[in-house]
């Protein structure tokens, strides 16, 4: 049974991420912006924390931005930019 749960999880997560990254294009297409997971995670149906979790992944991943963790006071703010 967890064997069946564990690719359905993988290919959730890879949805996720790119819900994540397009909101991200769209947001930063004018240049850097600036965001707290919490403030952003009705928009793109994730909790702040999948979107934490998402964030390092994309910072690591995604060509098309330039992801930045920039401060922390309450929630981690990140900075995003076109790459």
């Amino acid at each position: 049974m967890s064997a069946t749960a564990n690719p359905s999880t993988t290919t959730d997560d890879l949805s996720k991420e790119e819900r994540l990254k397009r909101y991200l294009l769209d947001r930063a297409e004018e240049g850097e912006m600036y965001f707290k997971g919490k403030f952003i995670s009705e928009d793109v149906e994730l909790s702040p924390k999948e979107i934490g979790a998402l964030m390092v992944k994309l910072r690591d991943s995604a060509t098309e931005l330039t992801v930045e963790k920039w401060s922390y006071t309450g929630a981690t703010t990140w900075r995003v930019e076109p790459a």
